[in-house]
């Protein structure tokens, strides 16, 4: 029996999708044409039942020539009033009136009085209808996230946004929880691009690390149609190669998080001289106690004073915390499971602070019982540690390009304000900074937007440009800069000699109303880098000078495999990479196994960094570890999105460990897992 439901979905397109929707209202009466996309990508959205996409595929030429792959919004008591001002000290001239902002994220609670004022419309790619309202309960899981970048962007009543007077534009392309898919992603920044957007928020993001995945070309193109795209560069660090797509492409601005000036408590064993670093989890009571807690794992011995360890599981986060409160906890720490730093949320509601702590943190305090007092630390001006860092691979681009504040940010959610954490926050905090240069220089490129915020950048001490790229944003140095220096984030490569010869080329504007010397500071002299730099120049108003940067390279010679650093124009920092042979580099990411509607297939699809000789995916169940089947076996690979076409085989009903092989043409083998559930994909 054919199922009647109908289905609201978006479809790629071979060709002009306008002759393919015309075909559809000619043949196919019962299908409602939601929308068609053709600036950036080739797409229909269409309202239909099962019985009549059946009739379509037969009749029509169209197919998905990727699967869809999940993005998620980048979450990891600072008010916005505070964040704002630690960005800009002094109130500037300009507001950002006048400028469109388009947000492609959740949707917008335009009801929020602090919002109402400055939004001006939008789509959601979700429903397919004008009002792209964030998810409400009765949809799911609801969400806030598009309204805390909006208040960060544009928030005007009881908390001011970076651009107070700017055009806010939802575009909600996640939907309960927050996730959502490329092809959505995509349609919601061609939406942006036709409806005239100055500048378009994206703090949402994948675990693809490569410059030509699709949604990686979609927002260049969106940047080629005059549109500045700020994204964010994710939340998996502080391990490097973590940048996910879209942040990798190109011509975007990929933004990672700092740290405004917070206060962040810690543990402290005064016998033992020991710090315990905590990361309070959002939505949970502040750390404010005035005496000494006890810290145990022991649940039968919890006091009124006690400080409560539980490891990281399967268990929500804010199920450990009610559990917690329930037996009379003061607090509670999860320690993880796993090496490293981790984030986490409860329930805004969760009376008791819960925070999160490392692995070996919390083996210490098991094995170290007794009380520890609660201290404070201010820390301001520093990368976080969930913020992703760079490089990009095939390209070996920078990323982030710029940092701006990310850690604890409150701002405007459904119902009233939340303080949350993520490159998510960071994100807007640029597009704010855009949205007040796009005013005071309405005729500029994004080209030229982008140069202004990264030429006038501050670099944080004791982190590396691909921690942070330029650095810092400083936006009144950004309004007042004379000069942009365009592609100022030197690129050398991938090293494969002992000695190579590398030109990277930069082009310096003048802006100024008089003419401008330049000259480069000369670097420390180092064995493995020596530089040949242009000599001194002048540039006359309103001139621009293409420069070439040269370096001869002794990879033989280093001990690490990565080097970088900064070099200094005219006291501009800018930033310089190379890898070499030596550095150990990710082959492949990113599988994805979707069911392709109408076929008894599935869909693969992951991103290869380097040919390989062979290419093999094996299924394993994921609680018995036994394996089960060879899904992939090829040969013979070049670099890219790799994706085909497989049987669907009845038995995949359960959730399975995805065991990913790469063998390179040198012989050496690479793996990687993921976990996919079998039936739906």
């Amino acid at each position: 029996m054919v199922d009647p439901t109908e289905y609201s979905f978006i479809i790629e397109v071979e060709g002009d999708p306008n002759e393919f929707a015309e075909e559809i209202e000619t043949y196919h009466h019962n299908v409602e044409i939601l929308a068609i996309y053709d600036t950036i990508f080739n797409g229909v959205a269409i309202k239909t039942d099962q019985h009549n996409l059946e009739k379509i595929k037969r009749r029509t030429n169209f197919q998905q020539t990727y699967s869809v792959q999940e993005y998620q919004t980048q979450l990891s008591q600072t008010n916005i009033n505070e964040s704002v001002p630690f960005l800009i000290p002094e109130p500037l001239s300009f507001t950002g009136k006048g400028v469109k902002v388009g947000i492609v994220d959740t949707g917008i609670d335009y009801t929020h009085p602090d919002l109402q004022v400055n939004y001006s419309g939008g789509y959601d790619l979700v429903d397919f209808d004008d009002d792209p309202m964030e998810s409400t309960a009765e949809q799911g899981m609801p969400t806030l996230h598009g309204s805390h970048v909006a208040g960060v962007i544009g928030a005007n009543g009881q908390m001011k946004g970076v651009a107070p007077e700017a055009e806010l534009y939802a575009y909600r392309a996640l939907g309960p929880g927050g996730t959502g898919t490329s092809v959505q992603v995509m349609a919601a920044i061609e939406k942006a691009v036709k409806d005239g957007m100055d500048i378009i928020n994206l703090s949402l993001g994948n675990a693809i690390n490569g410059p030509d995945w699709p949604t990686s070309v979609a927002v260049n193109r969106a940047t080629e149609q005059g549109v500045t795209v700020v994204i964010a560069n994710g939340n998996t660090g502080p391990d490097l190669w973590t940048v996910g797509s879209p942040a990798t492409a190109n011509q975007v601005i990929s933004v990672g998080a700092s740290t405004p000036r917070l206060e962040l408590p810690f543990l402290y064993d005064r016998f033992h001289d020991e710090k315990i670093e905590m990361i309070p989890m959002q939505g949970s009571s502040n750390w404010d106690f005035p005496r000494d807690l006890e810290v145990t794992d022991k649940q039968e011995e919890i006091q009124n004073d006690t400080i409560l360890i539980m490891d990281r599981s399967e268990i929500p986060f804010a199920q450990l915390a009610l559990e917690a409160e329930k037996k009379g906890a003061a607090a509670l720490l999860i320690a993880n499971n796993e090496e490293g730093v981790f984030q986490g949320a409860v329930d805004p509601n969760t009376s008791i602070p819960v925070a999160a702590i490392s692995q070996e943190d919390g083996k210490w305090l098991k094995e170290n019982p007794g009380y520890l007092s609660i201290d404070y630390e201010e820390i301001q001006d520093t990368v976080t540690e969930f913020s992703s860092r760079g490089p990009v691979t095939v390209n070996w681009a920078i990323k982030p390009e710029i940092v701006a504040p990310g850690a604890s940010i409150l701002s405007t959610v459904p119902g009233g304000y939340q303080a949350l954490s993520g490159t998510s926050m960071a994100a807007p905090h640029v597009a704010g900074v855009l949205a007040l240069l796009k005013e005071a220089h309405p005729d500029w490129t994004p080209a030229q937007l982008k140069a202004a915020i990264l030429t006038t950048a501050n670099p944080l001490e004791n982190f590396l440009p691909i921690e942070q790229g330029a650095g810092k944003i400083d936006p009144k140095a950004a309004l007042e800069t004379d000069t942009l220096i365009h592609q100022s984030l030197l690129q050398f490569g991938k090293i494969t000699d002992n000695s190579e010869h590398k030109v990277s080329k930069l082009t310096v504007e003048n802006i100024s109303d008089q003419a401008q010397q330049y000259a480069f500071d000369l670097p420390v002299q180092d064995q493995d880098i020596r530089f040949q730099l242009p000599q001194s120049f002048t540039l006359q108003p309103g001139e621009r000078k293409e420069i070439e940067v040269k370096a001869t390279i002794r990879s033989g010679q280093m001990e690490e495999g990565i080097k970088q650093g900064y070099l200094y124009l005219n006291d501009t920092p800018i930033p310089y990479m190379f890898l070499t042979e030596a550095h150990d580099i990710p082959k492949a990411m990113g599988l994805e196994l979707t069911i392709t509607p109408l076929e008894d297939t599935y869909h693969y699809q992951l991103y290869l960094v380097e040919e390989a000789d062979k290419l093999t995916i094996d299924l394993y169940d994921a609680k018995t570890l036994e394996f089960v089947t060879t899904l992939v076996e090829r040969t013979e690979l070049k670099p890219g999105v790799i994706e085909g076409e497989i049987e669907q085989q009845e038995q995949l009903q359960n959730q399975y460990i995805a065991n990913i092989t790469i063998k390179t043409n040198e012989n050496q083998t690479y793996q990687y897992q993921t976990v996919w559930e079998g039936g739906t994909g």
